[in-house]
């Protein structure tokens, strides 16, 4: 295992002390060591996603960088294994020669939160389980993980899962390690199903609707029995000053995937059932990717950096509703929708920190049932605020039995997530 060494510090003064293992093993040794002395660690891999949650405060950290390659890759077996911090851009762009893809879109969120884009890794993408338009369509990456290789916060190595979806049998270790934020163990190695990119792709996009129409619209296409891939809206003032290539205040994106005779054929179904909404316009992948780049990272919010966003996930019939709440509280929010209205994005005044968060949390509450991580903000509100959705009494206790099993000293990411401070 390399030797500690200083770096820039994140969120404190005094610059932490960062361990950079290069194989399992050494990861293991170094979480044994780490759990007797109670060590606190965070974990990275490139740090794209480390201001999302609590700070880190005087915790080590634990960068998996050196943790990285493609192990193995057989095409016709739709299966891909690599290491933990390989980056994403590496297993697309293997991926795209082979003309397949990772089903679930990726978001890169660095851009949002002021680091260099490009920079996510595999172990980071697994454990944050952020999914992006095709989330509708295809699931989310935890659906995608077949195995893992990973450490306990004991310096216990397991492996779980295999190769094909069969062999995941038993308590499934893999989807609970999937969006834990590295709070149970630390995943070193990956094994994913992938799948045969789409031969075609159109995007109907309809312009001129408000929110209400919008969610309407989304509706009634996701029931129409067409196998929508995607679907989300833009509204008016998210995209105000951008150049899109369709004019209109704001839009409404419908996108089909498949082979292109099929597509062309549910295309028309689609337009003849929503004619009320207005001619769309007729985008290929090329001209539509800048729009569902600005949907999957929330592009429109980059900007104004000084003010937070949140991602709010509820039931796709309440997403209006819900933003509407949060701007009736707080004007001058703005809102994108994903998921038909399932997964909307909010960017509140620079001045709603802590009032902002209990307006999105009670708009939740409201809607019945969801959740709402608080994705931008500065190290001072997220110490303050509960940055993902607190949980109902029974679920933190169990949540706290799981983490005493695989995390007993506590020492993998202090506080990040309330429930396991």
């Amino acid at each position: 295992m390399a030797t500690a060494e200083p770096i820039a510090a994140r969120e404190t003064t005094v610059p932490p002390r960062r361990h950079r293992p290069d194989s399992a093993e050494a990861v293991a040794a170094m979480l044994a060591a780490a759990s007797t002395t109670r060590t606190r660690l965070a974990i990275l891999g490139h740090g794209s996603r480390a201001a999302i949650g609590r700070p880190a405060g005087d915790a080590e950290l634990l960068d998996l960088s050196a943790l990285s390659g493609i192990t193995l890759h057989e095409p016709e077996e739709l299966v891909l294994s690599a290491r933990a911090g390989t980056p994403v851009r590496e297993i697309v762009a293997r991926l795209s020669g082979r003309g397949q893809h990772l089903a679930a879109e990726i978001p890169d969120l660095s851009p949002l939160l002021g680091t260099e884009p490009g920079r996510g890794t595999l172990g980071g993408l697994v454990a944050t389980n952020l999914c992006g338009p095709r989330r509708l369509s295809a699931g989310s990456i935890r659906d995608a993980v077949l195995g893992v290789e990973a450490v306990t916060g004991a310096g216990e190595i397991f492996r779980a899962g295999g190769r094909v979806v069969k062999n995941v049998t038993g308590f499934d270790l893999p989807r609970l390690l999937a969006g834990s934020w590295g709070c149970l163990a630390v995943m070193t190695e990956i094994t994913l199903k992938v799948t045969p990119a789409p031969e075609s792709e159109l995007t109907l996009a309809f312009s001129g609707l408000d929110d209400a129409a919008a969610l309407a619209l989304m509706t009634r296409a996701m029931g129409a029995g067409v196998d929508v891939a995607a679907a989300a809206h833009l509204p008016a003032a998210a995209i105000a000053g951008r150049a899109v290539p369709v004019a209109g205040a704001a839009l409404t994106l419908l996108r089909l995937e498949g082979i292109a005779v099929s597509v062309a054929a549910r295309a028309e179904r689609l337009i003849r059932l929503l004619g009320e909404a207005g001619a769309p316009a007729r985008l290929l992948a090329p001209e539509s990717a800048p729009l569902w780049q600005a949907v999957r990272d929330a592009t429109p919010f980059v900007a104004d950096s000084n003010r937070p966003v949140w991602r709010v996930s509820v039931a796709p019939s309440r997403g209006v509703d819900v933003a509407t709440a949060v701007t009736t509280a707080h004007p001058g929010t703005q809102a994108l929708y994903d998921w038909a209205g399932g997964l909307v994005w909010l960017m509140l005044p620079a001045d709603a920190a802590e009032a902002g968060a209990e307006a999105v949390r009670g708009a939740v509450a409201s809607a019945g049932s969801g959740h709402a991580t608080l994705i931008r903000a500065d190290a001072d509100t997220r110490a303050r605020v509960a940055t993902f959705q607190p949980r109902a009494p029974g679920v933190a206790a169990l949540e706290a039995r799981v983490k005493e099993r695989f995390d007993p000293a506590r020492i993998l990411e202090p506080g990040r997530i309330v429930t396991f401070a």
